[in-house]
């Protein structure tokens, strides 16, 4: 087996998500967005054709951007993560193999489904029967697409809005702050 360090990081990657995908959604979406706001705001400010005065309002911007970009990746797609994971975790949502564990075991689980006293990882340590592959297969399933949803979201509909809308507010700003030149007097008649 090849030692290399790419091969040792693409192990760990692997053991690390292979039972969260989505996990790892979020977290390269995030160190994704951060790169690349770094790489924006280093492009600005080290850019010789940038004049100073532009710098320091394109600056700021980039890294308003930046927080705006992260953050909102972030928030959304963590918080849709655990939404879904939730649901699957108490039998809101479960695929079939499951619902019939829980249809024929009613006595135990039937008036738990759906609820948050209901953790069906918890179940799987106290019931052998349990069917944790198809469970485990469809939770990971289920949250790994609505971290994709949740990102597709967050990247491409609440983030430009939320960016526009402060890309506004600065810039609206900036201009009032700026001194305006004042007419040349060869233009005026007298």
């Amino acid at each position: 087996m090849n030692n290399s360090p790419l091969q040792k990081g693409l192990e760990w990657v692997y053991n690390s998500f292979k039972k969260n995908t989505a996990k790892m959604l979020v977290i390269t979406g995030t160190v994704g967005w951060g790169l690349s706001s770094l790489a924006q705001v280093g492009a600005v400010m080290f850019n010789p054709k940038i004049k100073k005065e532009q710098k320091g309002f394109l600056v700021p911007q980039a890294l308003l951007d930046a927080i705006v970009n992260i953050g909102c990746f972030f928030v959304i797609t963590q918080s849709a993560k655990k939404i879904i994971s939730k649901l699957a975790s108490t039998g809101k949502i479960a695929p079939s193999k499951v619902r019939t564990f829980l249809n024929n075991n009613k006595d135990l689980y039937g008036d738990k489904v759906g609820k948050l006293s209901l953790d069906l990882d918890e179940v799987i340590k106290q019931n052998p029967k349990f069917p944790k592959e198809s469970y485990y297969s469809y939770k990971n399933f289920t949250t790994t697409m609505g971290t994709i949803g949740a990102s597709i979201l967050a990247s491409n509909i609440v983030t430009p809005v939320i960016r526009n809308s402060m890309a506004s507010d600065v810039q609206k700003k900036y201009l009032t702050k700026r001194p305006q030149p004042l007419p040349s007097s060869g233009n005026m008649k007298i």
